[in-house]
């Protein structure tokens, strides 16, 4: 008869993110996850795989949560120009929030840190871009059809300055104090919408 799990893998997988998000993939060693996780090692490894594994697992688990709340932002009915501006104005308060400031964001920190040099994180970070890509390229789509977004102005050209815009505020929200840098940064990518 097969035992039956112990502890949620779930809770457990959630915990995980939390630790990896926190500290990184290198800086986040087995030990430090059979302590974050209440779990023994041989439970992990038979649930999650190894550590690559798991931090892979809780990459995917991290776009899963986004995904819904940046749709429900630019999906919703009505003008889309003003939720195109909320969607990087929300990036930038958060890049510059002190609790959110330092953690940044879960799938920047992983093309930093290992997409150069890991094909799966690079493709789960490109696979999380080009979902947001799709989102604001839609939405800004939507705005020039509805005359809110000027006809000479490239939807596509302009989701992929946002996107890459909004990754490169969390990169420096982890390192600045100086909100401004960062709000003024928004105000002035945003006048390509006008």
């Amino acid at each position: 008869m097969a035992r039956t799990k112990e502890f949620d893998p779930d809770a457990a997988l959630q915990s995980a993110l939390e630790l990896f998000w926190r500290r990184g993939y290198e800086a986040t060693s087995m030990a430090d996850l059979v302590e974050e996780l209440g779990i023994g090692r041989a439970s992990m490894y038979a649930t999650f795989g190894n550590k690559h594994e798991l931090y892979m697992k809780a990459l995917e688990r991290y776009g899963e949560t986004q995904k819904p709340l940046l749709l429900s932002e630019l999906a919703q009915p009505g003008p889309a120009l003003p939720a195109v501006r909320a969607v990087v104005r929300r990036f930038g308060m958060e890049s510059s929030a002190d609790e959110r400031r330092l953690n940044g964001c879960f799938i920047t920190n992983t093309a930093a840190e290992l997409a150069p040099h890991d094909e799966a994180a690079a493709r789960t970070v490109e696979r999380s871009w080009d979902g947001i890509e799709t989102l604001l390229h839609s939405a800004l789509v939507r705005a020039q059809a509805q005359g809110e977004l000027p006809e000479d102005r490239d939807p596509l050209t302009l989701a992929r300055m946002l996107l890459v815009l909004m990754q490169g505020l969390r990169v420096v929200g982890k390192a600045t104090r100086d909100p401004a840098r960062i709000r003024d940064a928004v105000e002035q990518a945003l006048t390509l919408l006008d």
